[in-house]
């Protein structure tokens, strides 16, 4: 399957329109979380319940202050742990929260940058523009609404990136950075009696913050009256990985038939969670309504999820036949997105999907 990719494409970045030598940063804030604390008490948790309390207390510093990361060899508490005979999902959640402990604060952020005042620049909801700051370009996509006045990207912590190891360590309210752009196919169709049911990983929501935004801020979720049923399926590790949380969820409260669906592989870990924990290709399959589609026609990896219950109270089902589908993340998985909406009957040209990394 061949998924446009945009990120990574630095030759054909440079290679778009120059808007201005001078936005200004005006904004930068974390999106996630410093959880250590949390991570710390469920490793001590885990080496509890297998009897080797002692090898959390020796990893502890000298002064006792909690873990710190460069005080332990995790490879050796990771080989120590199989030695030891750990459960196969104790194994899998003491790598999960080993990697959450070591991962830097922050990794996610939202940055707004406001153009010059004689700068026009126009773009379509989806669209992406390339963000140079101290020589490196980067490509993002728009998380903001052509209607805002400044524009708004999201941005994950990259280890070994150049551009984003830089943002992370160095941009700071005031800098500038230079804009090209806009560029990028998959943006928002024009209205029609059709629903919405957009499929995201990690930071591809940006684009669909933007179309979603757009769409309820212009009044495009409502044609001929009817106010058509949009769906938001975001895939991420942990609660405080999903961007834009909080805005989607005002949005579920204030729109009776926007229905975000939030699914996390990891934060079983660290709480109570008790929504979706599938991934998305698979969640998406809890919504469809049963009618619409032959669960024994399906691949092997999908069928059963045809018929699971949802794990949110949502009264409206997806009719494959009746959605315009958009999807967007990590390459390896749009391509799953994609398949498993194809698997379930929605037209190839009622699909739009981009991929990076």
């Amino acid at each position: 399957m061949d998924v446009p990719e945009h990120l990574g494409h630095h030759e054909a970045a440079e290679a778009l329109p120059l808007v201005t030598e001078s936005a200004v940063v005006t904004e930068v804030e974390a999106m996630d979380e410093n959880r250590t604390e949390a991570v710390e008490d469920a490793l001590a948790a885990l080496f509890e319940r297998n009897g080797v309390g002692d090898w959390y207390r020796g990893a502890t510093r000298d002064d006792g202050e909690g873990l710190q990361g460069s005080d332990v060899d995790w490879d050796a508490v990771e080989s120590r742990a199989a030695d030891a005979d750990f459960p196969a999902t104790d194994l899998d959640a003491l790598g999960d929260l080993v990697a959450r402990h070591e991962r830097p604060y922050p990794s996610l952020l939202r940055v707004r940058v406001r153009l010059e005042d004689d700068v026009d620049f126009d773009f379509a909801p989806g669209q992406y523009a390339t963000v140079t700051f101290d020589g490196h370009p980067r490509p993002y996509s728009i998380a903001s609404s052509p209607t805002a006045d400044e524009l708004e990207f999201c941005i994950r912590r990259v280890p070994g990136g150049t551009l984003t190891s830089d943002v992370f360590q160095y941009l700071e309210e005031g800098d500038e950075v230079t804009i090209r752009g806009p560029n990028g196919e998959m943006v928002l169709d024009d209205p029609s009696d059709r629903d919405l049911a957009f499929l995201a990983t990690g930071t591809g929501v940006a684009p669909f913050k933007s179309m979603l935004d757009y769409l309820y801020e212009t009044g495009r979720h409502v044609v001929d009256g009817h106010e058509r049923d949009v769906w938001l399926f975001l895939g991420a590790a942990y609660e405080d990985d999903l961007a834009y949380r909080d805005a989607f969820r005002a949005l579920d409260r204030e729109h009776e038939r926007f229905h975000f669906v939030p699914t996390l592989t990891r934060e079983r870990h660290l709480g109570e969670w008790d929504g979706e924990t599938e991934y998305v290709q698979r969640v998406l399959l809890k919504y469809v309504a049963e009618d619409a589609v032959d669960a024994t026609a399906l691949p092997e990896g999908l069928r059963a999820f045809a018929t699971a219950d949802p794990a949110l109270d949502v009264d409206a089902r997806i009719d494959p036949g009746h959605v315009d589908v958009y999807a967007c993340g990590i390459s390896a998985m749009v391509e799953q997105l994609v398949a498993a909406t194809r698997a379930i009957g929605v037209p190839d040209d009622r699909t739009q999907f981009e991929g990076f990394g």
